[in-house]
């Protein structure tokens, strides 16, 4: 169609896969709006080609802006990044009510009312692009995590209804599912467990020696064996770059020896064996 709009509005730019997505991208010519919730953080992007954009997701009014800005200056959102999101971690009755509102107001709301806001745009030009930053914590559920994997979890789901639902309009919805990727990811999320203790948990509540492991092993998970089936933050920023030349994109895109040979294996295994690998690598919360 003359004259559509393919300029790039991406989530979550302040760093890791986000940040590399926004240079890999406008490195390749597309026009980018890089977003962050601080300007600042992200002021180095417009060096590097990017319009940058003051975006939280958690914040009606700064979502609608955002996209209006972008729509006023290109005519329409034509691709949608939704990357901004971080992982919650603790044993799910540890974890404040509160916090867990967040998590999904961040890594699910967040990314449902983008693509509701965009949306119309791409409709009226009959193109656009969607692409969701999943994680293959959408496919498995590692112990210490259901609240991350959880919201993980809703993004396959809601991938899936919006390949469907907007396929008739002329846009494509992609499902990018990392492994592990080396950024701050591990650290922040080992932070989060910390945080969440309730205080008058302390270190003597039912799941505290079991937070503690967990945020162990999700550090070691960064550092070990593990480590060396992941990659850095370009190699998703590369497989959104082919997602979106792609005539056809593919629904989804398993990116890390991580994610495609976990989830395979989780994909093979029944549950109980699942759960007693998790047994063999988790301390059990008891008694």
């Amino acid at each position: 169609m003359p004259g559509r709009s393919t300029a790039v509005l991406i989530t979550g730019c302040s760093s890791g896969i986000g940040r590399a997505t926004a240079e890999r991208l406008a490195a390749s010519g597309w026009r980018v709006y890089a977003s962050a919730r601080r300007l600042e953080a992200i002021a180095e992007l417009a060096d590097r080609g990017c319009r940058t954009l003051a975006l939280d997701v958690c914040d009606e009014q700064s979502m609608a802006e955002a996209v209006r800005t972008v729509a006023d200056a290109e005519g329409a959102v034509g691709v949608l990044v939704n990357n901004a999101g971080y992982s919650q971690s603790g044993a799910v009755e540890s974890v404040p009510i509160e916090r867990i509102r967040r998590q999904f107001e961040t890594n699910v709301f967040g990314l449902i009312r983008m693509c509701q806001l965009v949306a119309p745009g791409m409709r009226a030009q009959r193109w656009g692009r969607i692409v969701n930053i999943g994680s293959m914590g959408g496919k498995l559920t590692f112990p210490g995590g259901g609240v991350y994997h959880a919201t993980k979890y809703a993004i396959e789901a809601l991938s899936d209804a919006l390949r469907f639902e907007l396929r008739g309009f002329g846009i494509d919805v992609s499902l990018v599912e990392p492994g592990l990727i080396r950024t701050r990811f591990g650290e922040a999320a080992s932070a989060s467990i910390s945080a969440a203790t309730p205080e008058d948990e302390g270190s003597s509540g039912p799941y505290s020696q079991f937070n503690r492991q967990v945020a162990r092993i999700t550090e070691e998970a960064y550092e070990g064996t593990l480590a060396r089936l992941g990659a850095g933050p370009q190699a998703v920023a590369e497989t959104i770059a082919t997602a979106l030349s792609a005539k056809r994109p593919k629904p989804r895109y398993p990116v890390t020896a991580s994610a495609r040979l976990l989830i395979n294996q989780r994909r093979l295994m029944p549950d109980r064996a699942w759960d007693l690998a998790m047994r063999r690598q988790f301390p059990t919360p008891r008694v």
